[in-house]
Order: C-alpha cells, then structure tokens, then sequence
C-alpha cells in the first residue's frame, strides 16, 4: 500500500461528496469528538445541533478541527483534515441571510438533521443552532495498492 498526499481540488471533492464527518473540538486541554452532518459550501462547512457540549465547547474555543473519510478497503481509503474556526449563525437581525443559506444546503439531503438534533433524553428542550466552520487549512491523504 502506498500513502500520497491529496492535492486541495482532491480534499474539495472528498468534503463535497460526503456528509458525515468527525468534528473536534477541545475546553481546559480537554479533546471532544462527535460526528456531524455537514454540507461545504465555498470556503465553509455549514451545520446544525442542539445546544449542547460540543457547542458550548466551540463557544470557549473556536478552533476546531473536521475529519471526513471515506472507507472501501484496509488498503484504498481516503481521509481530509479541516482546521478553522467556529462561527455562530445566530437567529438575529443581520444573521438570517446565512442561517437560510445553512438551512437551504443542509436541507439537500434526507435526515439532514442527525446526528444535530438527536439527543439523549432531557426534561427540558434544547434549543437548536446553526453554525459553520470557516476553513483555514485542510490536508488529505489516500492509501491505493502497489
């Protein structure tokens, strides 16, 4: 097995063909890592969630990371890792041309909501967010046969 690097059109297509990816996040020297749904728009990658951890996590610290994948064997995979910064969509005057943008990309596809809106079981409803991650770099990486 060979690994090569992926050259920034190549992570583009792997982000724009995928919607599921692991986003991480850290609080205090503290790693969290969750799965999101994600649609990549430009130079972001838009999402949805229930006020939560992760959220209160990004809100201390912006900087995060997003690694998607895609698996067909031990030996043919290709991963990307995005570095950027967390930013708010907040339903406010000003803010409801981007939370429809979000809204209107992540509605393109059934279930657009999970893993966002799933949450254990709480006695009170959580209020639900939009939020993007802006893109500050990416690497990609790609196993094929010898």
């Amino acid at each position: 097995m060979n690994i090569l690097e992926m050259k920034q059109e190549e992570c583009l297509e792997l982000l724009s063909s995928e919607r599921i990816g692991r986003l991480g996040c850290s609080k205090d020297g503290q790693s969290y890592i969750v799965p999101i749904s994600y649609s990549l728009d430009e130079n972001y990658l838009y999402s949805f969630s229930l006020d939560g951890q992760k959220i209160e996590w990004m809100r201390t610290n912006s900087a995060v990371c997003v690694q998607v994948d895609r698996l067909v064997a031990h030996d043919d995979w290709t991963s990307v890792i995005v570095c950027g910064r967390y930013e708010e969509l907040p339903d406010q005057i000003g803010g409801k041309h981007i939370r429809e943008r979000a809204w209107s990309l992540l509605s393109r596809h059934a279930n657009w909501w999970e893993p966002g809106a799933v949450k254990p079981m709480t006695h009170s409803p959580a209020p639900h967010l939009f939020y993007r991650i802006r893109i500050e770099s990416m690497t990609g990486r790609r196993a094929i046969q010898k």
